[in-house]
């Protein structure tokens, strides 16, 4: 597995988040296609959430104590367990970008990591520290997909345009 170059995109991806999401007006990053669906800030707080309790705590916990049960996580529950929509979106914004930034400093310093070790998740069976690695990055790729598809909804529904122009989406 190329783990610097995993490394290597995590960092990239916080100036991505950063570009997606800096200076969103309030009515973009509130805007929900669906009352059931997830608006920007909803993401952003899922993702600051993600990067500590799940991404980073997972890899740290496979490298270092794989045998132990990890701390259990509901990230669907979150959303309203910790009040998402209430959360001042550039407080949030900021705060992700600076846990994405103590992430990469954590991953560089890793000393010949053993990404191979392997914890047996209760629901997905065993999965290595690389392997949850690489799921951050993905997991990042999603949310960035999730993002530029709000947007698109929300420019579709508040111009009344076709966008057909475009392309297809």
């Amino acid at each position: 597995m190329k783990t610097q170059y995993i490394i290597d995109q995590l960092l990239k991806n916080r100036n991505v988040f950063m570009g997606l999401l800096r200076n969103v007006p309030r009515e973009v990053y509130l805007w929900k296609p669906a009352p059931e669906k997830w608006c920007i800030l909803e993401v952003i707080c899922h993702l600051y959430d993600e990067e500590r309790e799940d991404f980073r705590a997972r890899v740290k916990h496979t490298l270092e104590t794989p045998v132990k049960l990890a701390p259990p996580i509901d990230p669907v529950a979150w959303v309203q367990e910790r009040n998402y929509i209430e959360q001042d979106f550039g407080q949030k914004l900021e705060e992700l970008l600076k846990e994405r930034e103590k992430s990469v400093q954590w991953l560089q310093t890793l000393s010949s990591p053993n990404w191979g070790n392997t914890y047996h998740h209760p629901k997905l069976g065993p999965m290595t520290a690389g392997n949850f690695l690489a799921n951050w990055l993905a997991h990042d790729y999603l949310h960035c997909r999730q993002i530029t598809k709000l947007k698109y909804d929300y420019l579709s529904v508040s111009l009344e345009e076709d966008l057909e122009y475009a392309g297809k989406w």
